[in-house]
């Protein structure tokens, strides 16, 4: 079965292990991955596709279930951000439609901009045993 993931460009660079098409992968899902979000930096279509998120730096139970599958797919993901529309000029949000996905075989958490387009992470195809457990994220995280 094929499940389709969300990796953040930071938590990979922080604390991720490069991985390769072919790989074996054992990571910590989240069952709910920010699907607005997600369509803001990547596009509905792709952001409705995402199963779930990967994630270590907290917020899942300590005793959160590992899932391990063989990675089939990764796609680089980038988008353009643009002030804040409300004028203030204190926050960048990112640009509606600039979504740029790029399918490679290699992933390490780090890539450069493409002109106005910054990296934000993979979406990693992952065919594994059965349907991971729904983990979701802590209330207070």
């Amino acid at each position: 079965m094929r499940i389709r993931v969300w990796v953040d460009s930071w938590q990979m660079q922080c604390c991720g292990d490069p991985i390769r098409s072919g790989d074996t992968v054992a990571w910590t899902l989240e069952a709910e991955p920010d699907i607005g979000w997600l369509t803001s930096v990547a596009g509905e279509k792709l952001a409705n596709s995402i199963d779930y998120h990967e994630e270590h730096h907290g917020g899942l139970p300590d005793d959160a279930p590992i899932t391990r599958g063989d990675v089939t797919g990764i796609f680089h993901v980038r988008c353009a951000y643009t002030e804040q529309p409300d004028g203030t000029g204190t926050m960048l949000v990112p640009v509606p439609g600039s979504a740029e996905v790029t399918e490679v075989r290699y992933a390490d958490g780090w890539a450069d901009g493409a002109g106005d387009r910054e990296f934000m992470g993979y979406v990693v195809d992952l065919e594994v045993d059965e349907r991971p457990p729904h983990t979701l994220r802590d209330p207070q995280y």
